[in-house]
């Protein structure tokens, strides 16, 4: 890898936006998981299979692993995002299009970002709710929503990446 240019990146207002609303939702996963913990039944659902039915069962200890992972990845993301130069890009880095490619690469991260929070606040919700007898599971539309609300924007932003050669 060719030393590549380092830029600060100025945050627009959606970036800011995306940024807030991913802290927000972290912050909304503790308090939804705080509110209800101590009125969870000692066994609640762990896993969930394709279909969204749990397949799976622990103590309610384990819902505080979704809010540490959403936390843990968020923050690593947020961390990580601060370097955009380190990442791996489909073409070339040159000073003419680093900032282009930065922004776009950026962007990806902080709209993956808060979709991971709010897919692991979906799972958090609908968990207290199965265990609160109140839900069914996670709903057969749960996967194909999520591969969706990850991969599409994702493709869209590999493609603007080459057109922003």
């Amino acid at each position: 890898m060719k030393k590549r240019p380092k830029i600060k990146l100025a945050l627009t207002t959606p970036d800011k936006m995306f940024e807030a609303a991913g802290w927000i939702s972290v912050w909304l996963i503790w308090v939804l998981i705080l509110i209800h913990y101590s009125g969870l039944p000692d066994t609640i659902p762990i896993h969930y299979n394709a279909a969204g039915q749990p397949d799976g069962f622990g103590g309610k200890v384990n819902i505080l692993i979704l809010p540490v992972i959403s936390t843990v990845l968020f923050i690593g993301l947020t961390i990580l995002n601060r370097y955009p130069h380190i990442f791996n890009f489909p073409v070339n880095i040159t000073e003419n299009n680093a900032l282009q490619q930065y922004t776009n690469a950026t962007r990806i991260i902080r709209y993956l970002k808060l979709i991971l929070v709010l897919i692991f606040g979906f799972i958090t919700f609908r968990t207290i709710q199965y265990a609160n007898g109140q839900a069914d599971g996670l709903g057969t539309g749960f996967l194909p929503l999520m591969l969706g609300f990850i991969f599409i924007p994702l493709v869209y932003f590999i493609v603007q990446s080459f057109l922003k050669k």
